[in-house]
């Protein structure tokens, strides 16, 4: 297969690629609805998760805890987290204002609530309870590493139930509990849980993917013994009515870059359940999504006391941080079917980046690594170009030998070459070979946090965007017109001859959103290919292999 072929194969494979993962997140068919019964969420013999109505008469208090990653806001109605500012994460490059992941706005809402419901369940009231605390504005220490942040409530029957918000240092796992202290003579049997709650109908202020072709996804997602990581569309998850126990797991809700989660508890029976409220029949993406979690029954033993709780992560898809905090959370940094590539390539980056500090280097660093490891690979593609295109005379004196007869040609031709000793195939396997490398490049720069905001040089100030003036692009088709042509060529066909002119020009176009990050893979990339193509093809002529354009 010769080179102009192969960036043909290239841009049809890429196309497709774009196309399929287009598909996967915008028109994947529904998950199957399981057969539950008709309430807000699954039903349980503990009780149910009340609706949640944010509607109150009681008097209640926000409060705010601020660690030197998250400032949350704690409304002191149930303890819920409405409001959650990512302290180091900026909404756009050129803005100090932190980015704001969780919030309760009129046109938006997006929070994290938990409570305990069960037999004797402080939120199963039609009002949930109202907590009071210590004060309104709570701050980690200097030289703390631990915020610890108590709400109480008392019960008609004297009982006492602690909610407390644990926020660590440089940590975005927020720990959640209940301390619930029985003074009666009866037993109390509670059920904490953790649940999302987001408007479903696409937020202005989310930000934006970069690039015409990425297809970030936006909505509900979880993890379960059957399934480590299992997403599911806000548009679906009225009909998905999630019913699923399981040991540990997660629920989340998450969008580029980021996500919220809550963890199940560890070699415990956990229920995970999922439910769209309040939504018009008339009014298309309304209502909200909610997707929850609830960890098992516990009993409190009269005149004794229990904790009960969960982890709460809200934050940027930090990888490693999340794998500690969950099983399984981690793979929200959502790879695709190529992880098993894409995250061995984004250790490897990690690592040239601790060594250079800087992301763009760290990507130049990589891409030489990754051609300069498929040299033997590159070298036995041209090697089979070159000798394919020494044996076109041959061909062409078999193809006026047998005419029509393509049996015979079929023949004729495997016994040249293995005659020969030449694989016709032997261009096309470098090329199966890169591109599953390319696309896991790709998501592995997609969905890399670490690269929101960071600048490599010059006019390079955000490696996620896409480049603002276009050189990278431009460089990019000037190279691949280069090699196209610099490579050898034994296409006639005029159609395939204009096609792939083209291809350049096309590729240029696409290119012109895509981020800038893995734009600069490319533009290396093809200078890597030049350079190795340049020392290959001379020690091919030395050899008598002819490898130039007449």
């Amino acid at each position: 297969m010769q080179p102009q072929r192969n960036l043909l194969l290239i841009g049809l494979l890429l196309v497709t690629f774009m196309l399929w993962q287009s598909w996967m997140v915008d028109k994947a068919p529904k998950p199957a609805a399981p057969a539950t019964a008709e309430s807000s969420v699954p039903a349980s013999s503990t009780g149910d998760v009340p609706n949640q109505n944010d509607a109150s008469k009681v008097k209640h208090a926000l409060l705010t805890l601020r660690s030197d990653v998250l400032e949350l806001t704690v409304d002191t109605l149930g303890g819920d987290v409405v409001e959650a500012k990512l302290l180091k994460q900026t909404i756009s490059q050129d803005s100090n204002q932190p980015f704001v992941l969780l919030e309760k706005q009129p046109q938006h809402s997006y929070i994290a609530q938990s409570g305990l419901i069960g037999r004797d369940g402080i939120d199963n009231q039609a009002e949930r309870p109202v907590y009071t605390a210590n004060g309104s504005d709570f701050a980690l220490a200097d030289g703390k590493d631990e915020l610890v942040v108590p709400m109480t409530f008392t019960d008609a029957k004297g009982n006492i139930f602690t909610k407390r918000f644990v926020l660590k240092r440089n940590s975005y796992a927020v720990g959640v509990d209940y301390q619930v202290k029985n003074v009666s003579a009866q037993p109390l049997e509670v059920q904490f849980y953790g649940q999302l709650k987001q408007t479903i109908a696409d937020p202005a202020n989310q930000p934006s993917s970069p690039g015409m072709m990425s297809s970030a996804f936006h909505g509900a997602a979880y993890s379960s013994a059957e399934h480590r990581y299992e997403k599911v569309k806000f548009a679906n998850i009225g009909d998905a009515k999630l019913d699923i126990t399981t040991p540990a797991g997660w629920v989340g809700m998450m969008q580029h870059y980021f996500v919220t989660a809550w963890t199940g508890k560890a070699d415990a029976k956990n229920h995970i359940y999922s439910n769209a409220v309040n939504v018009k029949a008339d009014v298309k993406d309304s209502g909200d999504a909610i997707i929850g979690i609830k960890l098992p029954l516990t009993t409190v033993a009269a005149n004794s006391e229990a904790v009960v709780g969960s982890s709460l992560w809200i934050g940027p898809k930090l990888q490693e941080q999340m794998a500690a905090t969950a099983q399984h959370l981690d793979l929200t940094v959502d790879y695709g079917w190529l992880w098993f590539i894409a995250q061995p390539l984004f250790k490897l980056l990690k690592f040239l980046h601790s060594l250079v500090n800087n992301w763009g280097v760290a990507i130049v660093l990589i891409t030489l690594i990754v051609r300069g490891g498929m040299y033997p690979l590159s070298k036995a593609q041209y090697t089979s170009m070159a000798k394919m295109r020494m044996l076109q005379p041959k061909l062409a004196a078999l193809r006026e030998r047998f005419g029509e007869d393509r049996q015979k040609m079929s023949q004729a031709m495997m016994e040249l070459y293995k005659e020969e000793k030449v694989n016709p195939l032997g261009g096309c396997f470098p090329l199966l070979v890169q591109m599953p490398i390319f696309i896991a490049l790709y998501w592995t720069l997609m969905e890399s946090v670490e690269l929101r905001h960071a600048p490599f040089m010059l006019w390079l100030t955000d490696l996620s965007a896409k480049d603002p003036y276009y050189v990278l692009p431009l460089l990019m088709g000037a190279s691949m017109w280069y090699i196209q042509k610099m490579s050898p060529t034994t296409v006639t066909d005029p159609m395939q001859q204009k096609v792939m002119q083209f291809m350049p020009i096309i590729f240029t176009f696409m290119f012109l959103w895509f981020p800038s990050g893995l734009t600069l893979y490319w533009v290396v990339s093809n200078i890597v290919t030049i350079t190795q193509q340049t020392l290959i093809f001379r020690q091919l002529e030395k050899k008598g292999l002819h490898t130039r354009k007449k």
